[in-house]
């Protein structure tokens, strides 16, 4: 498994879903997907997504 890190490419907005992705060797598109539907849910969503794009560390 890789380290979690937002790359530097293949990202849509932050690069969260895609290190997310990247770190338990899934398809960046389904946790982008994933995410999307949660926002159909009550909850802390975009929190959670900002939260991870000030504490995960951008790929060097």
């Amino acid at each position: 498994m890789a380290t979690l890190s937002r790359p530097r490419n293949d990202r849509m907005i932050a690069g969260v879903c895609s290190g997310i992705a990247r770190r338990f060797g899934l398809n960046p598109n389904l946790v982008r997907l994933a995410f999307v539907l949660s926002m159909l849910l009550p909850g802390p969503q975009i929190l959670l997504y900002i939260a991870g794009w000030l504490l995960i560390p951008e790929e060097s």
